[in-house]
């Protein structure tokens, strides 16, 4: 790993001011960054709280990369605000939403916060000029639960130090949006009070159960918002002729009375009773935690999706996964994949399945492929290597969690050839498993083998000679040869 850059990231303290559900998110996203993190919090259950919330975050934040995250910064719980925010160089608010409260913590850490600190508030709905009307510190910076999963963080208060936010906030894989004007509930929240009205009347008035509500929006529109959002959702509905002619057919639509908007139903103990009722009913058999976990699992499938083609969220980690460098030797090989194993990756037997050994090979390839230059520009320029055969041998099981390093070693490289020999170590240094890959290389535009270019083919035979008198054990094995000698296992790099 690049020793500046793992120097640099433990430099880097969060204070976190306010410990509950998006408190402790936000320690989590710091901290699985590779931050230091201080936490205060006086409530009685906010280590425990965070504890468990910092769990489900080792386990679904890494499974949305193909990179490890830096190493895990230090976690200090502190007696005082003082001794919290003293030496961060963010620190983020998250206390209750009261006004009053918010106005004297954001005091306290104004006397105590060190000069050029970022001080972030989590208000969903409070302006910067409100908040700072005993200081003048702080800025909004709005998450959304879970805040080590979704990128998205609004900022609302002075330009240069939302500037400054933005840039700190896209290296621990967010992504910020900065609000224009100060306005109360900022973007998001407003558009959800929308929803979350017409849903509170749909209820009241008998149309639609809390279940109903939630089918209708995860089965339909939900799907389509998580990549599109809604402009552009509504552009594709006006079909050729775009977003003029939707306009058209469907503005005037506006002036029914489809929704109530405007008309509040009564919060009374009757309409309380009513939806807490029907939500007990639909979700009451899991806990809080399994059904943070059914979300997060969800999400992580989701995001991943999306990151393929880099869209929307998918695009936040496909550009944060470039900082996450992978390199380094390992046994005198190259290091071409170091990542921590999902839990999408195991099946019944609780260890990683038989062909994510596999894909762990694949991309040990690719991480090879841009070591020589045939990386994704030289891609798009048309050119590329294709796998034509490969073997697998399962030496020890992997389990969710674990650490998994691949080395590439080149057993040849030249002409249109590349035969490349992976080992796939678990974090404890067992190996797991070895893949042997031979690949060609091809013209993408002509679709036939092709030689690669000079500077591919280059390093590729500077790599083929380094390597040529290490090791081997293993390699040029057919399926179902006898054992002779299980290889003996590396000890951890």
């Amino acid at each position: 790993m690049d020793d500046a850059m793992t120097e640099r990231t433990k430099t880097n303290v969060a204070a976190i001011v306010g410990g509950g559900v998006i408190g402790g998110g936000w320690a989590a996203r710091f901290l699985l960054n590779g931050w230091d993190v201080r936490v205060f919090d006086p409530a009685p259950e906010s280590r425990r709280q965070i504890g468990e919330v910092l769990a489900n975050a080792r386990r679904a934040l890494p499974a949305i990369y193909d990179r490890a995250l830096p190493e895990e910064g230090t976690l200090v719980f502190c007696e005082t605000l003082e001794e919290a925010v003293r030496d961060a160089q963010w620190v983020q608010e998250s206390v209750p939403e009261r006004l009053p409260l918010k106005q004297v913590i954001h005091a306290a850490i104004a006397n105590a916060v060190k000069p050029g600190a970022i001080v972030g508030s989590s208000t969903s709905g409070f302006k910067p000029s409100e908040l700072n009307e005993r200081s003048t510190k702080a800025i909004v910076a709005h998450p959304f639960n879970p805040v080590y999963l979704l990128p998205l963080v609004e900022l609302v208060g002075d330009k240069v130090t939302c500037e400054r936010a933005a840039g700190i906030l896209r290296s621990i894989g967010m992504h910020p949006l900065t609000v224009a004007k100060e306005i109360d509930a900022h973007i998001a929240d407003r558009l959800l009070e929308a929803i979350w009205r017409e849903s509170l009347w749909l209820v009241k008035d008998g149309v639609a159960t809390t279940q109903d509500i939630d089918e209708a929006i995860r089965m339909g529109f939900g799907l389509r918002f998580a990549q599109m959002g809604i402009f552009e959702t509504y552009r594709i509905a006006g079909g050729e002729a775009g977003m003029k002619h939707f306009l058209a057919q469907f503005g005037p639509a506006l002036k029914w009375p489809w929704t109530r908007l405007m008309d509040v139903p009564e919060f009374d103990d009757t309409l309380v009773d009513l939806i807490s009722g029907q939500s007990d009913a639909q979700s009451s058999r899991y806990s809080i935690r399994e059904l943070e976990r059914q979300r997060d699992d969800n999400l992580v499938g989701i995001l991943r999706a999306l990151r393929i083609n880099k869209a929307a969220a998918g695009k936040v980690i496909a550009e944060h996964e470039k900082s996450l460098v992978v390199e380094g030797e390992r046994d005198e090989l190259p290091v071409t994949l170091y990542r921590q194993v999902p839990p999408s990756w195991t099946d019944y037997n609780g260890h990683m399945n038989e062909a994510f050994y596999l894909e762990a090979g694949s991309k040990a390839t690719d991480g090879f492929m841009d070591l020589i230059g045939a990386d994704e520009a030289y891609i798009a320029r048309g050119m590329s290597y294709f796998t034509v055969e490969s073997h697998v041998r399962y030496l020890d099981e992997v389990h969710a969690g674990d650490m998994l390093t691949a080395t590439t070693q080149v057993l040849k490289g030249e002409g249109k050839k590349m035969h490349l020999y992976h080992r796939l170590f678990r974090g404890d240094g067992a190996m797991a498993a070895t893949v042997e890959t031979l690949l060609v290389h091809t013209d993408l535009n002509a679709r036939k083998t092709c030689l690669p270019a000079p500077e591919v083919a280059e390093p590729l035979a500077a790599y083929a000679a380094a390597h040529e008198n290490h090791e081997k054990s293993g390699a040029g094995r057919f399926v179902g040869e006898p054992n002779k000698s299980r290889e003996v296992t590396s000890t951890p790099a």
